[in-house]
């Protein structure tokens, strides 16, 4: 198992604002919920669909839409996220200066998201990130890993991580809960979509103002 200290990264939220691409996209999947199966869903402005940021689609389709049209609801939502809604999306300012930082403390990176692994790996290389993880981990197209204690504990397997020498960062409740289950530090982000209140009730050890606090609050988890 590596001794080097490891960083597991939340994407949406916390390395880039995908608000515009992901919200838009739960629309359209609404509109084409009721198109196609005579429902009436209402369908709320970007601004009221900012709590879909985050947790794993499926839940956020099932709340909205009944059980059992969550999956076609996502189906109906990767119909235009795919091509058009995850390059609706920006990098957080001041978050490759902070990449750049821990990497040059000799941190490993990885992304830990749920949203798909294929569509995760395109956002980052999109948006020069790449560079600076060894590795983007993310769920499949299938629901597989799609909850963040799952996906912990698949990236400390697969990364020989000790859950001792990591932290998991990220803007929601879901991040912290994940780091929680497989015995891992967790750090939060006040510069996503997570309020303050769910990250401290969550268990984060400290909630984060700016991207340029990152590099000093992972080195004091890594006990430097």
């Amino acid at each position: 198992m590596s001794r080097a200290f490891s960083v597991l990264l939340d994407l949406d939220g916390t390395l880039t604002d995908p608000k515009p691409g992901i919200t838009e996209s739960v629309r359209h999947a609404l509109r084409r919920l009721n198109e196609t199966r005579g429902l009436s869903l209402a369908i709320p402005s970007q601004d009221e669909l900012e709590w879909t940021i985050g947790p794993p689609l499926i839940d956020s389709f099932r709340l909205i839409a009944g059980r059992e049209h969550g999956e076609a609801g996502v189906a109906f939502y990767r119909e235009r996220y795919a091509d058009v809604g995850l390059f609706e999306n920006r990098v957080y300012d001041g978050i490759p200066a902070a990449l750049t930082a821990l990497r040059a403390q000799g941190f490993r990176l990885f992304v830990a998201t749920s949203k798909p692994r294929v569509f995760a790996e395109r956002i980052v290389a999109h948006f020069g990130l790449a560079r600076f993880f060894d590795r983007v981990h993310g769920s499949g197209l299938d629901g597989t890993n799609i909850h963040k204690p799952e996906l912990l504990r698949h990236i400390l397997a697969v990364e020989a991580i000790d859950p001792a020498r990591a932290v998991m960062i990220g803007d929601r409740k879901h991040d912290a809960i994940g780091a929680k289950a497989n015995h891992v530090a967790a750090l939060g982000v006040a510069w996503g979509y997570g309020s303050r209140a769910e990250l401290t009730d969550a268990g984060v050890a400290t909630i984060l103002e700016t991207p340029d606090e990152l590099p000093a609050a992972v080195a004091r988890c890594a006990g430097g």
